[in-house]
């Protein structure tokens, strides 16, 4: 039931704090991934607001491909993967994204899109689902706190998690999912486990 209420309540903060008026798209966010998130409900809602805000920076501007790029945000930190057309779109995402109030700094993983790569979406899709599968499967793992991108057949992992061991773990299913070139991680272990 507190769960419920925490997650209504996200809802409301998010709401009050945009509005009604134009698009701004909101991340999904259930209860279930609330109750086993290494954050804590404050850090959840305001990398929320910070990934929302991000998204609605591209939506709005013209040079910015939405679709293109992928955003995650983990303690005011700011992910970008995806792919670019050119050198002004990656440099633009980049700007945008530093200029949202509350991010601490950004990190990218971005592509200059290859025409006639033999690597195509549905190659991405089909290893990402099947790196999912795998981690789902290892009860050692809390998998909903990590994101999985596949970009040219290249893993970006991105999330928080318990210890040093369980990034290396994440980091071997990912290198051992055929038809990748590369893993990239930037998996992090939650700061009340460094202690």
């Amino acid at each position: 039931m507190k769960s419920y209420f925490i997650a209504i309540s996200c809802l409301i903060f998010i709401i009050i704090n945009y509005g009604c008026t134009g698009f701004v798209p909101i991340p999904v966010f259930t209860t279930y991934n609330m109750a086993v998130d290494e954050r804590s409900i404050n850090t959840i809602v305001s990398d929320i607001k910070i990934k929302t805000l991000v998204l609605d920076a591209f939506i709005q501007d013209k040079t910015v491909k939405t679709f293109d790029i992928d955003v995650a945000c983990y303690y005011g930190y700011i992910y970008l993967i995806g792919e670019y057309d050119t050198d002004e779109q990656k440099n633009r995402a980049i700007e945008l994204a530093a200029n949202i109030k509350g991010a601490k700094d950004v990190e990218t993983y971005l592509l200059k899109k290859k025409k006639g790569d033999p690597c195509r979406a549905t190659d991405n899709i089909a290893i990402t689902t099947k790196l999912k599968t795998r981690l789902i499967k290892d009860k050692d793992i809390w998998s909903t706190n990590i994101e999985i991108t596949t970009v040219q057949c290249n893993v970006v992992l991105v999330g928080i998690v318990r210890s040093k061991k369980e990034v290396e773990k994440i980091i071997a299913y990912a290198k051992n999912t055929g038809g990748i070139r590369r893993v990239k991680s930037f998996l992090k272990v939650a700061p009340h486990y460094n202690q």
